[in-house]
């Protein structure tokens, strides 16, 4: 059966609407490039009349009048003045010409040779990786075209990789954490050493954005929060993480920042926090943090492992109630604290049997902070105590509904020293200073989604609250005052947020030691004169009798500060 031809006005219609596109084209800019001069002065226009209407909405009221007489007494002088009105015109006509112009800048139409050098070599450093000998259109192959793998990049200033995003084939294992962790190794590697990354794979479109993150604040010095009593600020990290910011005063200016902010109390799922580091890297710093947040609303109890005076600024302030930096101190602080938390859970559930709420002396928050407590275990073996670490069992496994918190700082060499109650019952979890891949996800749970780096400032690290995502962290600074090497303004912060000093019990006084006789005189009673008898010249009649007593007042009484039980 022969074919009928097409009508003609369907075998022509396609070139007719065709070429009637390209001419409507064509006159479309055939008329803007004549129009384009009246186009510019047109838009400059627009913009000084919205910068003028600006201009008077920005202006107080009581000052609109003058305004008025000063724009009414120009237009009266131009339009007086010879020519006035032309110039005036020819001046606004350039003015709004000058206004008008296009400042779009001009996009560059590649990489220059550096650039293209630098990703040619790292599009052949991923061949290796991204190929396969079955794959008959490849994507990556040696001597291949970079641009096709990488469809988006950026350069900072100093020509290196600041933003790229990669293509890789379907067949690419993006599921296994051991083929991400080759990639990211050598993306970080290739693109520049010294800068942390962050990665985001996209296993449904095959693709991998790499980006380079700013660094942390580290100017942040101690203040006062703006949190509730159940929250504490671990630190600051990116704002990409966290949805909430907090203001901050930095000098004389405010500004914003995403916290850590750490949640305890008796709806916490991670009320017990664990710190790990190098020497050097901010652990006692984050724990005198910690403590001072701790005193708004709570007391403390801290427990110095290094022996070094570092929380000696907190010995005798309000609702600290021990700073031990001895065996036996420890052991009793710890006997008294696991005691406490068993009293708070007896008087709670005696209040919730009697359908009463529980007693306001065990909805105080009680802080127990542990700085290197491992270094008191083969102290205690040596002398035949218990290990200070076993009595956190209670405080661990009963803390939360007692209002009881424990933190836990050490270093990371000595995590396999900690007792398995402190292992077990930290959700909460720090890790600050320089650590491998395999550290931080051996203490925090899972890996960080950036490339960790080898130098770190003080109290730079990584944080995870429970199962939730891994944060890089900043602590704020919160050095030892009394330490000679800090500046004075933080010094002076720290200071600023001490509680007062203790005011001992009436009464809780001994007297001065005689130095001549080397033994303590008996106190005096309540109600007898504050006077002591001393020996006086024996009258000569009498060279052999007892020297004559007389009365002389006592120096001011020494104040002794004790804990209650």
């Amino acid at each position: 059966m022969a074919r009928r031809p097409l009508p003609r006005i369907l075998s022509n219609g396609s070139a007719q609407l065709a070429r009637s596109r390209e001419l409507a084209r064509t006159a479309a800019d055939s008329a803007t490039d004549v129009l384009h001069p009246l186009i510019t002065i047109t838009r400059g226009l627009r913009r000084l009349a919205a910068a003028g209407r600006r201009r008077w909405a920005e202006t107080p009221k009581e000052r609109r009048g003058a305004l008025l007489f000063l724009v009414a007494s120009v237009v009266l002088v131009v339009a007086l003045v010879p020519y006035g009105p032309l110039l005036a015109a020819i001046t606004l006509m350039a003015a709004a010409a000058w206004q008008g112009r296009d400042r779009s800048a001009t996009a560059s139409d590649g990489p220059d040779e550096s650039q293209s050098q630098r990703l040619k070599s790292l599009y052949e450093a991923l061949v290796p990786y991204f190929s396969a000998a079955e794959d008959p259109e490849p994507l990556y192959s040696h001597g291949g075209a970079w641009d096709k793998a990488f469809p988006t990049y950026a350069f900072d200033g100093g020509g290196r990789i600041s933003q790229l995003v990669v293509r890789y084939p379907a067949y690419f294992t993006d599921g296994e954490a051991e083929a991400r962790a080759r990639i990211e190794h050598l993306l970080a590697a290739k693109s520049g050493r010294g800068r942390e990354y962050h990665f985001t794979w996209d296993e449904e479109g095959n693709q991998l954005t790499v980006g380079v993150l700013p660094p942390l604040p580290v100017d942040i010095a101690a203040q006062r929060f703006v949190t509730t009593p159940d929250e504490t600020v671990l630190g600051f990290t990116d704002p990409t993480r966290v949805q909430r910011t907090l203001p901050l005063t930095h000098g004389e200016k405010q500004r914003d920042v995403p916290p850590v902010v750490w949640r305890t109390g008796l709806r916490s799922t991670e009320p017990h926090l664990l710190a790990l580091g190098q020497p050097g890297s901010g652990t006692s710093t984050l724990l005198r943090s910690i403590a001072l947040q701790a005193l708004l609303h709570g007391d403390v109890v801290i427990v110095d492992g290094g022996g070094t005076g570092e929380y000696a600024c907190l010995t005798g302030r309000d609702g600290v109630l021990a700073v031990e930096a001895g065996l036996a101190g420890v052991t009793a602080s710890m006997e008294w604290a696991a005691t406490e938390t068993e009293r708070r859970l007896i008087a709670a559930n005696q209040a919730h049997q009697a359908g009463d709420p529980p007693p306001d002396d065990t909805k105080r928050p009680l802080w127990i902070l542990l700085d290197r407590p491992t270094a008191f275990t083969h102290l205690a073996a040596t002398d035949g105590r218990k290990d200070p670490q076993l009595l956190l069992q209670v405080p661990l496994r009963h803390g939360r509904p007692a209002n009881v918190t424990v933190v836990v700082a050490d270093q990371l060499d000595s995590m396999d020293a900690l007792s398995e109650p402190v292992r077990q019952h930290t959700r909460a979890r720090v890790v600050l200073g320089p650590a491998t891949a395999e550290q931080l996800e051996s203490v925090l749970g899972a890996p960080p989604h950036t490339t960790p780096i080898d130098e770190l400032p003080p109290g730079r690290g990584y944080a995870r609250l429970g199962n939730g995502p891994v944060h890089r962290l900043q602590v704020p600074a919160t050095p030892n005052p009394y330490d000679d090497a800090t500046p004075d303004a933080l010094c002076e912060a720290v200071l600023d947020l001490l509680p007062p000093r203790t005011t001992p019990a009436d009464g809780e006084t001994i007297p001065e030691q005689d130095q001549s006789e080397g033994e303590p005189e008996s106190a005096p009673a309540e109600d007898a004169p504050e006077s002591v008898p001393v020996a006086a010249e024996a009258p000569e009649s009498r060279p052999d009798a007892a020297p004559a007593l007389t009365e002389e007042s006592l120096p001011n009484p020494v104040t002794v500060l004790t804990k209650e039980k």
